[in-house]
């Protein structure tokens, strides 16, 4: 399990399974906003600095998202904070998925390898 996406993936990979089962590619991706050092605003902030960087997060959360996106808000800001990936999954009606860093075991060569299973991802 990770705790960041790893920095050597790119679009293009190839993903599998935790039964090593070929589950689609690597459509989008984006490493993760949050410093461990200086964690963001948790609150709606009273400082100007603080509100202008809840607003610069939710610029962001806009640019990345459609708003038809199924993803909840909290997921969005989650997928912001730490990093996702967007799995552009195999198969003519199979629904795009996103990769969290959880869900992540290693990248293997060119391959990212989940710990989990397909149906474990949330549709994008």
């Amino acid at each position: 399990m990770m705790e960041a996406i790893p920095n050597s993936i790119h679009a293009g990979m190839k993903v599998f399974d935790r039964s090593m089962h070929e589950i689609g590619t690597v459509e989008t991706f984006r490493i993760g906003d949050e410093d461990p050092d200086r964690p963001g605003p948790e609150t709606a902030g009273v400082s100007p600095l603080l509100q202008e960087e809840r607003n610069s997060f939710a610029a962001a959360l806009a640019d990345i998202f459609a708003p038809d996106e199924r993803l909840p808000r909290e997921m969005q800001e989650k997928a912001l904070r730490e990093g996702f990936v967007r799995l552009d999954a195999d198969g003519l009606f199979a629904a795009d998925r996103y990769i969290f860093p959880e869900h992540i075991d290693r990248i293997d060569g060119d391959r990212l390898v989940l710990g989990v299973h397909k149906q474990d991802l949330m549709k994008a």
